[in-house]
């Protein structure tokens, strides 16, 4: 292997881990090692080899606790990692006609083989979208919205409006991002909670004018905005 090739696999090695710390924080999560190593499906001795070395470059630190945090350049750089991801996520699906799923996978390989001009043309022409399809904000961008909340915590009889599913289930549950797709559950769905389905560990949701039933653990990684009595349905 070359030393070309290996400064590549060590660009692409060090991008994974900053994009990872980055989702996983962007969730409310504290990123520890183990974390790591559950997302990447690598084991504790390559996440604390990668540590070692993330620590010595600058792009992380490392509190008592053994909890990971980015440094300012690591934030930085992490979110142009992101940001690359999300718009290409978002150009697959509005303008290729990919699913979701597929979308995210294609992105992960087209990401660090696009030069920035074309991401930013490629952002221009799809007019600066504020998400990328699963409703996760694109770095730099707000989309206005109000508190979110997760769709199995909704009681009975309550409307809301979904805004974005979890970056957790979008790296370890894509087959669920097919399934919400293919029910009509996405940014922007209004959804009512009816009552507890009569299986156990589900919710019964009506969308789009269809009752569905959803299992609880699926409505975990939903994010959505509850509708007051004055919205409109």
């Amino acid at each position: 292997m070359s030393a070309e090739s290996r400064d590549v696999g060590t660009t692409t090695t060090v991008d994974r881990y900053l994009e990872t710390i980055y989702c996983i924080a962007g969730e409310g999560e504290i990123v520890r090692p183990s974390r790591l190593a559950q997302w990447m499906g690598v084991s504790a001795p390559t996440v604390s080899d990668a540590i070692q070395r993330l620590v010595r470059d600058g792009w992380i630190t490392i509190a008592s606790d053994r909890s990971v945090a980015l440094t300012e350049a690591g934030a930085t750089k992490a979110a142009s990692i992101v940001r690359r991801h999300r718009i290409l996520e978002r150009w697959l699906t509005d303008e290729l006609g990919f699913d979701w799923a597929a979308a995210d996978a294609e992105a992960d390989r087209l990401s660090s083989v696009i030069s920035d001009e074309v991401i930013d043309r490629i952002d221009a022409s799809i007019g600066e979208p504020l998400t990328c399809p699963h409703g996760n904000a694109i770095p730099g961008r707000h989309p206005r919205y109000g508190d979110l909340i997760a769709l199995a915590d909704l009681e009975p009889g309550a409307a809301a409006v979904v805004r974005r599913i979890s970056e957790v289930a979008e790296h370890e549950a894509r087959p669920l991002l097919r399934s919400l797709a293919e029910i009509g559950i996405g940014e922007g769905s209004r959804v009512l909670v009816t009552h507890e389905a009569e299986d156990p560990g589900h919710l019964t949701i009506v969308v789009t004018g269809r009752e569905l039933s959803l299992p609880i653990e699926s409505a975990k990684w939903i994010r959505v905005e509850r509708l007051g009595p004055d919205d409109p349905s």
